[in-house]
């Protein structure tokens, strides 16, 4: 069950002019659900994006890479299957779809971005996707809808929506997500799309989706493995107002950035399995990296993580992995705290701590967990959750 994720209120996801949305049954998979979306962007929409960095990346990721080089008139999505590890088979598979849906859409097949999300290793069962596109074209589906259709182990869909005001007018963003597990940084299967109407520079929208991606999605880790079909889109239709001045281009890229993180905690508080939000900060380092690199070590510690659902304050496991992190750190300095307890100072047991407090701490739903190097002045925060039995069944049974 998620942590204090519900899903969202439809009213509260707003339409962005220039996308629309259609989703169908395909079958990929399992038959009976809805697991392919298809996104129409207007014409002269500007479209980012960032991919994962495993090597072992999937045929759409491929795809999608070299589409962006050419203007985007549409999204295809399917869940159930991942194309990936499917070598050249699954290049043609992708690019099947790729060119049914451009044929519909009377556009060219470099035009269509491709995306999957599912099983590995698995050939695509590309003619079921392309029979089901005239459905999901003729479908006009909702915000909430599209974000069901890309859901595999989620249990909760994805979407939050932003409206802001710029010089020239309201614009909107909007956006929806997917992922559960395999959930880890450089571009941490998840798939996060953003949209808005504002009208902004292709140039500025790459460095929009880099940043956005590194304060959000590049901030989460549920098991430490990076999937092979990661992606996370950003486009804007030009269909509202113009944001070409520099404060308007600051209040997009603002509000895509709180779209995207809202996103991205989402995706740890629906963690495969989790019952702890888990909020890590690490402060006073040497440089950003530095505190990222502590703050991953105790974020992805098998050790520290199954404490976390123990509700169990085996602080020497934290300590364990501040000192493995590879910061080149003096231990005699550092002090960690649980929320604002202080737990351990200079490097040992805090003479006002008291373990009854600290399991009360761990046993909320979400807490903090404070590293303080004293060493510096830069800092970072990384979200993550706690590793449960519910994970271990989850993803033994995943092909079941």
């Amino acid at each position: 069950m998620a942590v204090n994720l519900a899903a969202p209120d439809p009213s509260s996801l707003h339409p962005v002019p220039g996308v629309e949305l259609g989703v169908a049954t395909a079958g990929v998979r399992k038959l009976g659900r809805t697991d392919l979306l298809v996104v129409r962007l207007a014409p002269g929409s500007a479209v980012a994006g960032v991919f994962t960095r495993n090597r072992f990346c999937a045929a759409p990721v491929i795809i999608a890479r070299k589409h962006l080089r050419h203007p985007v008139r549409a999204l295809v999505v399917n869940t159930g299957n991942a194309n990936a590890g499917t070598g050249s088979d699954g290049l043609k598979r992708a690019m099947q779809v790729c060119a049914a849906l451009a044929h519909h859409l009377g556009c060219k097949a470099r035009e269509v971005l491709p995306f999957s999300t599912g099983v590995i290793m698995e050939p695509l069962p590309a003619d079921r996707i392309t029979a089901a596109l005239p459905r999901a074209l003729l479908e006009r589906s909702d915000w909430l809808s599209a974000a069901r259709a890309i859901m595999t182990t989620d249990t909760v869909p994805k979407a939050f929506s932003r409206k802001l005001r710029l010089s020239t007018g309201e614009a909107t963003v909007t956006g929806i997500a997917k992922g559960a597990g395999m959930i880890r940084p450089d571009m941490a299967t998840m798939l996060g799309f953003v949209f808005t109407d504002a009208r902004v520079p292709r140039k500025r929208l790459d460095a929009m989706v880099r940043n956005a991606a590194d304060r959000s999605f590049n901030c989460i880790t549920v098991d430490g493995d990076t999937s092979t079909n990661d992606a996370f889109v950003l486009a804007a239709t030009g269909r509202g107002p113009d944001a070409s001045s520099r404060r308007d281009l600051a209040g997009v890229e603002e509000a895509v950035g709180s779209v995207a993180q809202s996103l991205a905690q989402a995706i740890v508080r629906d963690a495969e399995g989790a019952t702890k939000f888990v909020t890590v900060r690490v402060e006073r380092g040497r440089s950003p990296d530095e505190c990222r690199r502590v703050a991953y070590a105790i974020a992805h510690s098998p050790l520290v993580k199954t404490a976390f659902f123990a509700s169990d304050p085996n602080l020497g496991r934290i300590l364990a992995a501040i000192g493995y992190s590879g910061a080149s750190l003096d231990a005699d300095k550092v002090d960690l705290y649980l929320d604002d307890m202080l737990v351990a100072q200079k490097g040992g047991r805090a003479p006002s701590y008291r373990e009854e407090q600290a399991v009360a701490a761990m046993r909320k739903p979400e807490f903090s967990v404070r590293a303080v190097l004293n060493r510096g002045r830069a800092q970072a925060t990384v979200w993550t959750c706690d590793l449960s039995f519910d994970y271990v069944k989850i993803n033994a049974e995943y092909r079941t």
